[in-house]
């Protein structure tokens, strides 16, 4: 991400999107009521005397403004979808106060206006801007002739997979199985080369297929292998890649670890419940109660929940108070898991009741 342009008086700043973790981020910077500009394409009718071009339209791309209804990621399409009516644009074109979605694309600038910058929604800029500066993570769980792929991204974690190769058995008398291993590892390998981004890799899975794989990117891979650490798990696929989060380990690496460090919190407030710790509380009505006592130390946010229950000035005044606050995103285990304590939760300085 990178500030374009900014003017906080007139509460304009024009941001550049650079990757899918960006468009994420703008998803919970823009609100409704915002006003958002940025260059669109729209099918116009063309009534020049073409028939077919009439019915069908032309398509042309200018700068358009809308005042904001709804904002939407769709995070397997990586779409950030703004809809609102029409405050400007060429007027020969488009009327003014009809409905248009504004579609946020990499590399294309898209500006804001706010009647207010929150505290909240410039650290959420301040985030993008650091974070794109970090390194990204891939999980590799191995088990078998399996692999499966989970590529950490700030929202959450976007799984792939799974590689499959056609290895025999272990006890299986086949002249042609060390070829199929080999086979494999080098299908896993080209597959993790895929991802230009990423430059820690974690290794896991149970037994010592993953063992043996390092050691084949040792000899063929040597780049892959410098970069790679090793971690046991219990399980294989997915169930093993939720087990290296839990463990941390992604945290220990020199790389962006928010969805790691997102469920170690939410991890550390449910075994602050279930030793009935009065220094923690979650719910809304409980929540805000210690947040206007100024007892809260941490807060937890559930992100979907911010604008839906415009909970930025209660963000702004923990923060005020010197406490914390730390937005889960909706897309991994912790904000599940959150969300089942009503998305909101909190760190207490000390006991209210």
């Amino acid at each position: 991400m990178k500030i374009t342009f900014e003017d906080r008086k007139k509460g304009l700043v024009a941001l550049l999107p650079e990757t899918l973790d960006d468009l994420w981020h703008l998803s919970h910077i823009i609100a409704e009521g915002d006003e958002v500009f940025s260059k669109t394409t729209r099918r116009i009718q063309d009534n020049t005397g073409d028939k077919l071009r009439s019915d069908r339209g032309v398509k042309k791309t200018f700068t358009l403004g809308i005042s904001v209804e709804s904002v939407s990621f769709h995070i397997f399409t990586g779409k950030l979808r703004i809809i609102g009516s029409i405050i400007r644009g060429p007027e020969d074109l488009v009327p003014l106060g009809s409905h248009h979605t504004i579609e946020a694309k990499l590399n294309t600038s898209i500006r804001i206006k706010k009647e207010h910058w929150s505290n909240y929604a410039i650290k959420r800029i301040n985030q993008a801007i650091e974070s794109s500066k970090k390194l990204s993570a891939m999980i590799v769980v191995l088990e078998d002739d399996e692999a499966f792929f989970g590529l950490m991204r700030q929202y959450g974690l976007e799984y792939y997979g799974p590689v499959v190769g056609n290895i025999s058995g272990k006890r299986i008398v086949d002249k042609n199985r060390g070829k199929d291993v080999e086979k494999f590892y080098r299908n896993v390998a080209d597959y993790i080369l895929k991802f230009k981004e990423v430059k820690a890799i974690v290794l896991a899975g149970p037994g010592f297929v993953k063992n043996d794989f390092y050691k084949y990117l040792q000899s063929h891979y040597p780049d892959i292998a410098k970069n790679s650490v090793l971690e046991a798990t219990g399980s294989g696929g997915r169930v093993g890649i939720s087990e290296v989060l839990r463990k941390g380990t992604v945290e220990k690496l020199a790389t962006e670890n928010r969805v790691a460090f997102e469920i170690a919190a939410v991890n550390d407030l449910l075994g602050e419940i279930s030793k009935s710790s009065k220094l923690v509380v979650y719910g809304k009505k409980d929540v805000m109660d210690a947040i206007n006592m100024g007892a809260v130390e941490k807060l937890l946010v559930l992100d979907n929940l911010i604008r839906s229950d415009d909970l930025e000035d209660s963000m702004d005044r923990v923060e005020n108070m010197s406490g914390e606050v730390l937005v889960v995103s909706s897309e991994h285990d912790g904000g599940a898991q959150l969300k089942s304590l009503g998305g909101l939760a909190a760190f207490l300085r000390y006991p209210i009741v």
